[in-house]
């Protein structure tokens, strides 16, 4: 309503003028100076502040801190027919990728996604002025997909944070990145809008991307690859999350985007700059899916304990196999997709309350949370005790599954099974970030995260599960 009358009020001045100089003996002459001065009037004062609003100044405080991360993926590459003729072996090949981040440290301190940074050989990060810097990754946490990469160069730009609990369902969201890169001739990030369309999602069913997450931020912002690991922010200018993802039949944006809770994004940041590696939280226990015949019933049937370590802090807290968790630290559990995200915002040292139902009576417990015992940790050798075959659609017919990618677990050890609770019929999904399309893509994704935990998401009776476990 103030735009409209501002408009009225300035096509009345207007008008008055041109009636006035009508009555002149020279109206020619006066007419396109008046017209002249009322556009620069505007221009140069109330113009500038009717077009600026909360969004675009939320921009300008963010938008110079926004960074394209370029990649180098090197891959083997088919050998070329004559070569292969004459024995020789196959050659390799360049992948060229793409994402975004943001300086949170103006030291050159720079958060990104874990997948925009997977595999690379080299990383490169490139400011909104063009300037270029070569990157190094200091550290990067596959199932939060955070990473966190250092350029050398100081007094840099740093993106204000914020806090992602209690946001507002509706409040503005503001998308900054590159979304496609250099194509486009610019270095500048570019800026979408929408509002906080939910919090709390989980997608346990792979993104365009192939991947899974948990408790994310949902915003109809518009996020497009290349928007990877650009900041989401609110109306004060203040990062709310990192975007990670998209759910697209397509590969476009259509109005389903995902980002990482800027509260998580920090905890993970801070551990990966202290210790190179993200200290995984561990209660102890090993949740089930109830028996439910839909998969909305499912989602909604209850955080049911499977197993409890002896020794763990669930022990110690008097939690027993059986037990439902109801809620925890004020949460309402639904699934266990909403016990493991709020695993992923637990800190060790801390404690869980939970509220837990036995035997149709509620009571409370607290549960102390502690790093993964190294001594206790599953150390398996997965290649020497799994045999994997890649699904077919004739297989997806006979055994009745659900994804129609992955790899099916033909033959498996005991041993496996007991430590890390996967069996002969699972069919494995994706391996930290890496969704698995192939039986051999899962020996790609173990070596890749041979080096701390990995977490597997894999498929039984037509339902998603989660384990997590060390490969030593």
């Amino acid at each position: 309503m103030t735009g409209r009358r501002l408009a009225l009020t300035v096509s009345s001045c207007l008008f008055f003028a041109c009636r006035g100089t009508e009555m002149d003996t020279d109206s020619a002459a006066v007419v396109r100076p008046s017209v002249r001065e009322a556009h620069a009037a505007q221009a140069g004062t109330s113009q500038d502040s009717r077009r600026r609003t909360p969004i675009t100044d939320a921009v300008a405080r963010v938008a110079p801190s926004v960074v394209t991360v370029q990649t180098e993926v090197i891959e083997r590459a088919p050998a070329d027919p004559l070569e292969a003729l004459l024995g020789r072996s196959s050659g390799q090949r360049i992948l060229p990728g793409l994402g975004s981040g943001f300086i949170t440290q103006a030291n050159g301190i720079i958060v990104t996604n874990a997948h925009v940074v997977a595999g690379a050989s080299n990383i490169s990060v490139a400011r909104s002025d063009g300037t270029t810097y070569p990157a190094r990754l200091l550290g990067a946490d596959e199932p939060n997909d955070v990473a966190v990469l250092k350029i050398e160069a100081t007094n840099l730009p740093v993106a204000p944070l914020g806090n992602s609990e209690g946001l507002i369902i509706g409040e503005v969201a503001i998308a900054i990145g590159n979304p496609f890169g250099f194509v486009i001739g610019n270095s500048e990030p570019s800026v979408t809008t929408g509002v906080v369309s939910a919090t709390g999602r989980n997608l346990i069913t792979p993104t365009a991307q192939g991947q899974m997450y948990l408790d994310m931020i949902q915003t109809d912002a518009s996020i497009n690859p290349g928007n990877s690991g650009g900041p989401l922010v609110n109306a004060l200018g203040e990062v709310i999350g990192v975007n990670s993802s998209i759910f697209s039949p397509s590969g476009g944006s259509i109005g389903l985007g995902f980002a990482i809770p800027i509260n998580r994004v920090i905890r993970v940041t801070e551990d990966l700059l202290a210790h190179g590696a993200v200290r995984r939280p561990w209660i102890g226990i090993k949740t089930e899916l109830p028996a439910s015949g839909s998969s909305r019933g499912s989602l909604r049937g209850g955080v049911i304990v499977r197993t409890v370590a002896p020794g763990s802090p669930a022990a110690r807290a008097g939690l027993l196999p059986g037990d439902q968790l109801v809620r925890a630290n004020g949460r309402t559990l639904r699934n266990p997709f909403d016990w493991e995200a709020l695993l992923l915002e637990a800190r060790v040292g801390e404690s869980v309350s939970l509220v837990v139902e036995r035997g149709g009576r509620e009571f409370s417990a607290t549960a102390a949370v502690a790093d993964l015992p190294d001594v206790s940790a599953p150390k398996v050798q997965v290649l020497r005790e799994i045999e994997l075959i890649t699904i077919t659609p004739a297989i997806r017919s006979e055994r009745g599954i659900r994804a129609d990618r992955g790899a099916l677990i033909y033959k498996t050890s005991a041993r496996v099974t007991n430590e890390i609770g996967i069996q002969e019929g699972d069919v494995i999904l994706q391996v930290n970030q890496l969704a698995i399309e192939r039986a051999q893509d899962v020996e790609r994704a173990l070596q890749q995260g041979s080096s701390g935990v990995v977490r597997m998401f894999f498929e039984r009776g037509r339902r998603v599960y989660t384990t997590e476990f060390v490969i030593r």
